[in-house]
């Protein structure tokens, strides 16, 4: 659950409209008082739009000609001034300069205020999206991909500000302002007041409509925008790999034509839009005409003055306004819902591996002593099968194991069970007698320190990089670790030294470099527990004797799991395991006898009991037809 309650994870599928709604209205809460404070600025336009009219009434009644002054203001002024056209002229004048002085000054407020607290909404829930999608399972971003989720808490949740600003609060304010003006011309004229509700009816019909066809033709567009993006992170992401192939045109092509695809879409959904404007503007002008056509025959009768006449139609092309903001927003919020809504889909996806009891048991220790236990742990992805079967060993603390094995023999599934990024679906892992389950995830992730095959580096400081693990660690700690993982010479040469900005991706440093800043990290964290991922594999035969020096320092006092895809790496291991189709086919301190069963004869890997297994564990699994 989000920790400021305003969003809460809810299976997929159970989302709706409502859900939705309330989910909008919880992050909004905070905001009432602003966005309460948006609507009455809304409907202050309202009575300053009416009064506009009021000085040309004056000027044609009061001052070209010779009918008195409205009573209300015949008592504000003094009585020797009513016959003065003069006067009334300037006072024509006056109200008009002022009212207008006034909409301006309601407007600016009104922008202001709007734009505040659209960008608060904008920023509340960008946090929560980014919060809950680093706390969602592996599976889902497995499923989503990076892209899709940056998407949609990037591009789609801005929506949210034009819902509730530039759709909730001038629909409203709409409502309010059509039944204002109704009044106020069924005062003057009922019988223009019914033609200008007469094609009310049809207006609205044409906004459901237009709304219905927009929904759909947005949910498309939003696929295909996303589909684009993710073709142009994929191409600047591997530069290297789409230069070096000369494939800029392939890329290049690839990107125009799902744009296209997303310009049609786009272009199709605005011509129906426009289509509806039309219809909505014609049946508005043929209101309007019907309403002129009875008001100069009511003139002509004398029913009407000539300045209540032109009161009267000012009134009713600000009458029809609501009707055209009315009509023209409903399909406009259709377009934001579907950004709001796949921006809240996010939240359907569960969080990550659920801990049994939600203030689980603390470790036993600050610090685990290393011994790991796997009993028949069992695991399937629900798309690629199974991944490991029935695989139990132990291991004691302080034990350098190497994992070896084929691709796709589960090696790297055997360490994501261990740091819990998924749950085994059959069987338990231990770590130092307690079943991983137990412990809080927090604590439990404390005591693995882990260097992947790809360093990895973000682009703040070479002291933030190394302190990533530990950020209260001081400077001392940190040039401390950088020695022991032979990277302090490196870093000193920099600009900066242990101050310079590494860059996007860590672009001014090398490989080798990276990686060394991935085992001083490690160093300075100083878990109990190492995973090593073929740390050596991408680097020079020079720059792996250095690092394998410091890996081997690193790794001394602490249980090591070296996940190997060459076997230089794991000779100094104590223990191999060897893997095999998900199975653990050797537990052995013999490398060559490891090696001799991964190579022996194939065995297929029985498969029955996966979908039951999956089925068991996984609600809503279907298996694969």
């Amino acid at each position: 659950m989000r920790r400021s309650g305003y969003l809460v994870f809810m299976p997929k599928g159970f989302r709706n409209q409502r859900a939705t709604s309330r989910q909008l209205f919880g992050l909004a809460r905070p905001y009432w008082p602003h966005l309460l404070a948006v609507f009455l600025l809304s409907l202050l336009a309202a009575p300053i739009a009416m009064l506009l009219a009021f000085p040309l009434k004056i000027a044609v009644d009061n001052v070209i000609g010779d009918r008195p002054l409205p009573h209300l203001l015949a008592a504000l002024l003094p009585g020797v001034l009513h016959a003065s056209k003069a006067v009334n002229l300037g006072l024509a004048v006056g109200l008009l300069l002022g009212l207008s002085v006034t909409m301006n000054l309601q407007s600016f407020a009104a922008w202001l205020l709007q734009t505040y607290t659209g960008e608060k909404l904008v920023l509340d829930l960008r946090s929560h999206l980014f919060w809950h999608a680093q706390r969602m399972s592996m599976q889902s971003h497995d499923r989503r991909g990076a892209n899709d989720v940056a998407y949609r808490i990037e591009h789609d949740a801005p929506a949210i500000q034009y819902v509730f600003l530039q759709g909730a609060a001038p629909l409203l304010s709409a409502v309010l302002s059509f039944v204002c003006l109704l009044y106020v011309t069924l005062r003057l004229d009922w019988k223009l007041a019914v033609i200008a509700v007469s094609v009310s009816p049809l207006l609205l019909l044409l906004a459901r409509r237009s709304g219905r066809d927009t929904r759909s033709g947005w949910e498309d567009i939003k696929k295909l925008d996303s589909s684009a993006m993710l073709i142009l992170h994929e191409a600047m992401a591997s530069i290297r790999v789409v230069k070096a192939f000369a494939r800029e045109r392939l890329e290049d092509r690839r990107f125009q034509l799902r744009s296209q695809e997303r310009m049609r879409e786009q272009v199709r959904v605005a011509s129906r839009q426009a289509g509806y404007h039309v219809l909505i503007a014609t049946t508005i002008a043929a209101g309007t005409a019907a309403a002129m056509w009875v008001g100069v025959r009511h003139v002509e009768k004398g029913a009407l003055t000539l300045g209540d006449l032109l009161l009267v139609m000012a009134y009713m092309a600000q009458l029809y306004d609501p009707l055209r903001v009315i009509s023209s927003k409903l399909p406009e919020l259709q377009g934001w819902m579907v950004s709001v809504d796949r921006a809240l889909a996010l939240l359907e996806d569960a969080p990550e591996v659920k801990e049994q009891r939600p203030r689980g048991a603390p470790l036993m220790a600050q610090r685990v002593e290393g011994r790991v236990c796997f009993r028949d742990v069992s695991f399937a992805y629900p798309r690629s099968g199974l991944a490991l079967s029935r695989v139990s060993f132990d291991i004691g603390p302080g034990a350098q194991v190497g994992i070896i094995g084929p691709s796709g023999s589960g090696k790297s599934t055997l360490v994501n069970l261990l740091l819990r990024f998924y749950d085994p679906l059959a069987g338990e892992i231990l770590l130092d007698g307690h079943d991983l389950r137990g412990y809080q995830l927090r604590e439990l992730r404390r005591q693995f320190s882990i260097i992947l095959q790809e360093p990895v580096v973000f682009s703040g400081s070479v002291a933030d990089n190394i302190a990533y693990g530990r950020p209260e660690a001081g400077r001392d700690e940190v040039v401390q670790a950088a020695r022991a993982a032979m990277a302090h010479d490196f870093i000193v040469a920099l600009p900066e030294g242990y101050d310079t900005k590494i860059g996007d991706g860590g672009c001014r440093v090398s490989g080798g470099e990276r990686q060394r800043l991935g085992i001083a990290r490690a160093f300075l964290k100083d878990s109990p527990i190492l995973i090593l991922d073929e740390p050596t594999s991408a680097v020079d035969v020079h720059t792996e004797q250095d690092i394998m020096k410091a890996t081997a320092a690193l790794a001394r006092g602490r249980t090591t799991f070296v996940i190997a895809h060459r076997l230089s790496t794991v000779r100094d291991c104590s223990l191999i395991l060897a893997l095999r189709q998900g199975r653990l086919v050797a537990v052995t301190s013999d490398l060559a006898q490891a090696v001799d069963v991964i190579e022996g004869p194939s065995e297929a890997l029985p498969v029955r009991g996966t979908d039951e297994l999956l089925r068991r564990s996984t609600p809503g699994y279907r298996p694969a037809p």
